[in-house]
């Protein structure tokens, strides 16, 4: 699946030297100071990256050299095995009971916000859906941002508005700045809702989404809900199959680390956010090339809960060719890292409380820490002769991705056939957008296996990701995926 880029400016000066990559270690505030997040969004990641880069590389190879090396790997092991059986054990609270229309105007105000840009093939789709879900229309708006589309949706926009009441559409002009947090940022002021949504132009949503997702924010700490992503374009494509266990992954990790007290994270797609929590944040990050990333980590620096639910799904395109998803998954590690590079002081504070501080801890070393650390580990492995020392904390972060696909597939066929029957007055398609199969041309272990062996696609990513931004001077880009509006992958 081909993608397009929004190129910006520069974000960051040329290589310093050597001798400046420290620097930053020398301010980390004292006790008695508490600066706010919003400080550490424009540091020179290039050098921050540099370190971790050599602290990772440096501390590997330094385990292989130590003669307490594979005592401190036993005790990481150790420590991350006792957080992996916390994830196991957890149990989710059941989702709370859907609104009713009984009482129209004591229902949550909506604004329900799309960022398009040349969206053509999926504009048409999308608008009619959102237009007609199975909430009051003077309860939610629905606004389209035209990011200076070049193709027919402008054309398109101009149309439907005219044919639905609850329907805004912003024109953003051409050189507009931001990528999709500028195009987000700027209309915010003109929306009306307490609760704000934020669409892909692929999204396919149920006609009962709001009435399923507005209950969970009755709790006042709750900052943002992420509902669950899953794949329209279901086919047997590898990568499509993939995505699909990938997913589900997703799907189990975001529920238990939720309920261990840890952190639930926002996926763009599908996440609705509290106004109150996005203005206590200063909205959205336009000098980050993963917004829903950087919002996660800024809303629970504010003490802003996060809650995931698994039903109602969105359903959005799945990428369907390799390098598409290289490109796709590159930007998502760069975006990702990126957060903790301009949030390490606040996080090693302890801002967000000791919960969510160790769980965020613990999937940073899966999810950047072995990646990276598996190159230096592979290299010395060879040239001493010996084992790789990082295999336990490998292998127990493989076995755990293994154990979350196969309870993750289950839970979301059981939350499927939960929704069966479930046919309310004008929601009779709820059912059919909801249980359309996605696991059907393998069986559950070996969709968890394949899974698992896709997963592994993250390592080359990490790895490239972590070493490129520590290299070379950080070129901001936004980028999309460009969206077909197919139902089957080819």
């Amino acid at each position: 699946m081909q993608e397009s880029s929004w190129p910006e400016n520069d974000s960051f000066n040329e290589l310093q030297p050597i001798s400046a990559l420290l620097a930053d270690l020398a301010h980390l505030p004292e006790s008695d100071e508490d600066p706010e997040p919003e400080s550490y969004r424009t540091g020179n990641r290039r050098r921050r990256a540099a370190v971790a880069l050599v602290i990772i590389w440096g501390g590997t190879i330094a385990l292989h050299l130590a003669t307490w090396g594979s005592w401190f790997v036993l005790g990481l092991t150790t420590l991350m095995g006792i957080h992996a059986v916390r994830i196991l054990c957890a149990r989710p609270l059941p989702p709370p009971k859907a609104l009713d229309n009984a009482n129209p105007e004591a229902l949550p105000f909506v604004s329900l916000m799309v960022a398009a840009k040349n969206e053509e093939a999926v504009i048409g789709r999308l608008v009619p859906a959102l237009c007609s879900l199975d909430y009051p229309s003077s309860r939610y708006e629905v606004w389209i941002i035209d990011d200076s589309s070049t193709d027919q949706t402008p054309v398109l926009l101009q149309q439907l508005s005219q044919q639905y009441e609850n329907l805004r559409v912003f024109h953003r002009p051409p050189n507009s700045t931001g990528g999709k947090s500028g195009a987000l940022n700027q209309v915010l002021p003109l929306t009306k809702g307490e609760i704000i949504a934020v669409f892909d132009a692929d999204a396919q949503v149920a006609p009962d989404l709001l009435r399923r997702v507005l209950p969970l924010f009755e709790r006042p700490d709750l900052g943002a809900v992420q509902v669950r992503k899953q794949v329209a374009n279901v086919s047997s494509n590898a990568w499509i199959q993939g995505q699909i266990a990938e997913m589900a992954l997703d799907s189990y990790f975001q529920q238990q680390r939720i309920a261990i007290g840890g952190i639930g994270e926002l996926r763009g797609n599908g996440q609705f956010v509290r106004r109150t929590a996005l203005d206590d944040c200063g909205g959205w990050n336009e000098k980050t090339i993963t917004d829903d990333l950087d919002l996660t980590i800024r809303l629970h620096l504010h003490k802003w809960d996060i809650d995931f639910t698994v039903m109602p799904a969105v359903r959005e395109e799945g990428v369907t060719k390799a390098i598409a998803l290289w490109h796709q998954r590159s930007r998502w590690a760069e975006g990702g890292y990126q957060r903790y590079l301009d949030y390490w002081q606040p996080i090693l504070r302890n801002r967000m409380g000791t919960g969510k501080t160790i769980d965020l801890v613990m999937f940073w070393i899966t999810q950047y820490f072995l990646p990276t650390a598996a190159i230096p580990d592979t290299l010395m492995a060879i040239i001493r002769h010996r084992p790789m020392m990082l295999i336990p904390v490998t292998s127990l972060s493989i076995t755990l991705s293994l154990i979350g696909m196969l309870i993750g597939q289950r839970r979301i066929r059981r939350s499927q056939a939960a929704l069966q029957g479930y046919s309310p007055a004008g929601t009779t398609t709820a059912e059919a957008i909801e249980t359309k199969p996605q696991f059907v041309f393998f069986g559950p272990l070996f969709r968890a296996f394949y899974g698992t062996l896709y997963m592994l696609h993250w390592f080359p990513v990490m790895a490239s990701t972590t070493a490129r931004m520590a290299i070379r001077p950080n070129r901001l880009k936004w980028v999309k995926t460009v969206h077909y509006g197919a139902e089957e992958s080819h």
